[in-house]
């Protein structure tokens, strides 16, 4: 059995229900994700930063060439290979998220927040649920199409949760996870992010997004192949998790939900729950769920 990497609460209820052959990729990608993000810290020098990042891009690129050259993107290849595949070219996307992180650069719109989000799933959850669809070789080419928009929907709706539960955090660090059309149209500057509660305008608008995620979760997860849950019930174990996070943020308001990771007394068993029902291809999500 593998030894259990080091992750914080969440992620490390995931790998535990993670199916046994696909945690050395998930622990590789987490670990991966940290080491990029790693890059953008402040006390580095910005030009330090830049060349890690662009070494980092460049090892992606080898990765989905098939000539990884870090031991991390080394087990990724491993993995894939072994499955007869290749190792996505979307695990970019944790490099083009820190490198935005990095320039402190805003999103003007939805849309483009949506792009970053879909960035960060094609990296994380996009490789896991590949590798799901090659469990079963005979129908991989239907399964794995079947699969990549519903996962790309359920990544980025997990990713917007997590970026709205760190909202002031990220906001001190000059990091705004709201388009600035919709602080516009909530009548709130950035720099109110940074100092909760917030203005009733933007916890309402807020408290409808959370909703909206939660629903976004749940149609990603039905629209999964069924045949995929057992493989897949990692990923869905942290879709519970997330749906359960974003409705503790929505209770906050106005005031922001406290940040640090930790399980919370439900936690081991709605993961629990979610993954034995996964595994017999019947776990689903209320798009309002009160978790």
């Amino acid at each position: 059995m593998p030894t259990r990497p080091e992750l914080p609460p969440t992620r490390a209820l995931v790998w535990l229900y993670t199916p046994a052959a696909q945690r050395p990729v998930f622990a590789a990608l987490c670990a991966i994700e940290a080491q990029v993000t790693a890059s953008i810290n402040s006390r580095l020098d910005h030009e330090l930063a830049h060349a890690r990042l662009g070494w980092w891009r460049e090892e992606c690129a080898r990765a989905a060439q098939g000539k990884p050259t870090h031991p991390l993107t080394q087990t990724l290849a491993a993995s894939f290979s072994a499955c007869g595949l290749t190792v996505p070219t979307g695990l970019s996307g944790f490099v083009d998220t820190a490198t935005w992180d990095l320039a402190a650069a805003t999103c003007e719109t939805r849309a483009q927040l949506a792009a970053y989000c879909e960035r960060w799933a094609d990296a994380m959850i996009t490789p896991i649920a590949q590798l799901a669809a090659a469990v079963d070789a005979p129908a991989r080419a239907a399964l794995t199409s079947a699969a990549l928009a519903p996962s790309r929907k359920l990544g980025a709706a997990l990713r917007e949760i997590d970026l709205l539960a760190n909202l002031a955090g990220d906001a001190a660090l000059g990091r705004v996870r709201v388009a600035l059309a919709d602080l516009a149209a909530a009548h709130t500057l950035p720099e109110q992010l940074a100092q909760p509660p917030w203005p009733e305008p933007l916890a309402a608008q807020l408290r409808t997004r959370l909703q909206l995620l939660r629903a976004e979760l749940a149609a990603g997860v039905g629209e999964l192949p069924r045949q995929l849950q057992p493989a897949l019930r990692g990923v869905l174990v942290w879709a519970r998790l997330a749906a359960a996070q974003s409705l503790r943020c929505e209770r906050a308001l106005p005031r922001a939900l406290e940040t640090r990771d930790h399980h919370r007394p439900m936690d081991s068993w709605w993961a629990w729950n979610a993954a034995r029902r996964a595994a017999a291809g019947r776990f689903a999500l209320a798009g309002d769920s009160r978790a």
